[in-house]
Order: structure tokens, then sequence, then C-alpha cells
């Protein structure tokens, strides 16, 4: 695909959630856009602003989000759902007095904010302004978000069964997925902002989504349906680039040499994203399972999320000594790049949906932990829809290693190859001229154009 502008001229705005999460794919998106002659404004707040260095092509606009002011110092800025729900009403008033400024130096064609800006749909309209959703997660997650919520209402939630067996009218999705996606660390706030999400990306004037319709057929079919809004999946957005750099954390890339070192699919990468914490034996018990499983490992540990660890200081006494040079351990890594490399056998993954979609993307095999969120979703459409993983709930150190193996070494990791790749070959075809994810952009550049 041409990298160079197209004229076009059109001054776009842009505003994407401040987690790194919602970022990449704000910025993925930005840059595809450009590529089609559009001018890119990106409005951000002052918390997690993102590296305005590296895309010197984009004009970036500042706004204040409440953040530092000495009354929020209270506020639990590490429970994402408090924090969002916070800069949804303190970010009111700045989103409509920057857009208010742009518009009187050029106009603006629409809006594009992230789903969990509920707030800027209202600010929107306001200023008469079409607004586009950017939906960073599976279309399948919105589906079972919005039949979801009638089984809250009737407190299913206040079960502690762990049911294994599907949910009816919810399948695949089990009451033990359902128990993880609302979990105790992540449930305050959480229903405030999923019903406020899906109530405004109802009332946007089209939705943009990082996938491809191939992936999702059946979540597509529905959402045109039920959504009844223009829908766009043209992802995977990050193969339309080389690697992005809009990381919020420093890359270590001697990983990428460490690597040239291992053999073929030698290789299981960990890495737990950007926001998922876990106590001290759970970090041990994995620990354990990578040293029991013999197998090559490269661990994303990232500072701070084991509690009460700054960084390693959790690890058991002599593990460092027993895995010797076939584990590598770094602060973080360029995971487009790792997930690439031959010598990348497995993903032990949490299965946030930019690592999902970057593991399908280079036909990796998973292996999943989800912790809450949309992961739990994600986690079992790769394990009992699509079948390119296999589910590890927390277990021993025993189950840690077995499975490890079983990815890198056995006859299952081999059949679970096998459908990735096939997985990766309808990622490759969609991309190209005439394919599902080529024509949606075709078509969001004919939509945002007409209105």
């Amino acid at each position: 695909m041409s990298t160079e502008p197209q004229p076009n001229n059109r001054q776009l705005a842009l505003f994407p959630l401040p987690f790194q999460g919602h970022i990449n794919p704000m910025l993925q998106l930005a840059n595809i856009l450009h590529t089609k002659g559009f001018k890119i404004t990106i409005i951000h707040t002052h918390f997690n602003s993102p590296n305005q260095s590296n895309y010197p092509q984009f004009t970036f606009k500042s706004i204040s989000d409440g953040l530092s002011e000495s009354k929020n110092k209270n506020l639990n800025l590490d429970n994402p759902n408090s924090v969002i729900n916070f800069l949804n009403k303190s970010c009111i008033n700045p989103l409509r007095d920057c857009l208010v400024k742009l518009q009187e130096e050029e106009p603006i064609a629409c809006v594009i904010s992230d789903a969990l800006w509920y707030f800027s749909q209202s600010v929107a309209d306001s200023l008469n302004l079409p607004r586009i959703v950017l939906r960073t997660s599976s279309m399948s997650c919105i589906l079972v978000y919005s039949a979801l919520l009638p089984h809250i209402k009737n407190c299913y939630l206040k079960t502690t069964i762990e049911e294994e067996d599907p949910i009816p009218d919810l399948s695949p999705i089990t009451e033990k997925d359902m128990l993880k996606i609302f979990n105790e660390d992540c449930k305050e706030g959480e229903l405030e902002l999923i019903f406020s999400m899906i109530r405004t990306i109802k009332a946007a004037s089209g939705i943009i989504w990082n996938t491809f319709k191939e992936l999702e057929e059946p979540a597509f079919c529905a959402i045109t349906q039920n959504i009844c809004i223009p829908t766009f999946p043209l992802g995977p957005f990050h193969k339309y680039f080389p690697a992005s750099s809009s990381s919020l954390l420093e890359q270590d890339r001697s990983v990428m040499l460490w690597l040239d070192l291992q053999p073929v699919r030698s290789v299981v990468y960990v890495s737990f994203g950007s926001i998922a914490q876990m106590g001290k034996a759970e970090f041990r018990d994995m620990a354990r399972g990578l040293a029991k499983s013999k197998q090559r490992f490269l661990w994303v540990v990232r500072p701070g999320s084991v509690s009460g660890s700054e960084w390693l200081q959790s690890l058991p006494k002599g593990f460092i000594e027993e895995v010797g040079e076939r584990g590598c351990i770094v602060k973080w890594a360029p995971q487009q790049e790792v997930l690439a490399h031959p010598a990348i056998g497995g993903f032990w993954t949490h299965n946030g949906w930019n690592s999902t979609l970057e593991s399908i993307c280079e036909g990796v095999p998973m292996i999943c932990s989800p912790c809450s969120y949309d992961q739990p979703i994600n986690a079992r459409y790769v394990t009992d829809v699509w079948r390119v993983g296999v589910m590890l709930d927390k277990g021993t150190e025993e189950e840690f290693g077995r499975v490890m193996k079983s990815v890198i070494m056995e006859e299952e990791g081999c059949e679970i190859r096998q459908r990735s790749k096939y997985l990766q070959e309808k990622v490759n075809r969609s991309m190209e001229k005439g394919g599902s994810a080529y024509e949606s952009l075709e078509n969001l550049v004919d939509f945002i154009v007409s209105l």
C-alpha cells in the first residue's frame, strides 16, 4: 500500500484514550488516514501523553484532564475504570474548547474518538460535528458485553461458582469467564463504563474496528444488523506500516539479538501487557513453571507489575542460575518484532486485543491466561472458536511447565500452529486489493468525505 499522502486536505480530530493499548491503535489509524490525504490533529490529555517527536506529520493539542489537581490525589490511578470515568467528566469543557478553537482555524470533517470516551458524543453533538468511534477490541467483545448486561441485572455475578459450561445464549462464554470480566479488582466503575460506551456507540455516525471481517464474520453480521451504523473493520492496523513507535514504555531492543541466537520456534514469549498486575505467589509460580518446562523463554516483567516488588525481587531463590542462558528477562520489548521473529514458538499472553491480534497476524500459537476486562472474551474465542491457543488458568507450576512444553514440542502444538498459519493467511488476503480490510478502508475514506 502506498504511504504517499493523497490529495484530500480535510482535518480530522483524533482523541485517543490515554492508555498504551488504546494510544497505539489510534496513532496507527492516524497514520493510515494520513496516507489518504487527511490532516491529522491528535487531541490528548496531559496524563500519559504520547511522544510527539515520533509523529512530526501530525498536529498535537494537549487538554487539561484534572488529574494533577491536588484535590484529586485520592483518585486510584491503578484502577483504570476509576481513571476513565473521572476523565469522562473532567475533560468535557477542555475538549469542547479545543474543538472550538480548531474549528475557528480550519473546519473539522469529523471527530474520531475512542469508544470509552463516551462523553465525546455529547460534545460533538453540541458543536454539530460528526463523531466516529474507534473500538480497540474485538467485534465479538461488544456483542458479549451487550448480552451480559441482562445477566448482570439478574445478579448472575453474585455467584462464586466457576462453571466451565457455556452460558445459554452466550456461547462460548462461561460463568468462570464472567467472574473474570467483572472481578474484584476491576468492577469498580466498570458497569457505568460499559453501559455508557454501548449507549453512545449507537449514537455515533460510524464505528471503526481494529479487526478484520473474516476473523469475526458472525459478529460482523450481528453488529451490522443490531447497531445500525456504518461499520468499518479495517484492521489489523499495525499491518499497514512497520512496527509503531508509540510505546509509553522504553523498549529493550537487545532482545532481538538474543532471539537471533535461538533455534527456530523454540522460544516461549511471555508478556502480560501494560496494565495487568499479579501477586507475588502467582509470579513465583510462573517463574517455577518456566524453569520446570526446560523451554527457552523471553519474559517481559514490567516494573511495578508484581505487587510489593519494584521488578524481580520476588523471583524464587536460585531461579536465574537454574535457567541460565535459555531465559531472557526484560522490562519491555518491541512486541510486534518479537512475535514476527522465527525463534518464537508460542506466546503466553493475557489476551489483550492488541496482543491477540498481533499473535494471529504472525501465526503464533497462544497460551491464554486472561485477567479481566475483554481478555477472558478474547481468550475464549482464541481457544474455543478459532482454536489457535490453549487456556492456562491459575494453576500449579507443574501445569504451567506442561502446557508450555506441549505448545512448543508436542503434537497439540503442531496442530495449533497449523490453524494459526491458516488465520495468518486470511489476514494477509484481507489486506490485499479487493480484500475486506482494503475495501473497508476505501469505504471509510469515502464516508468521511461525504460527511
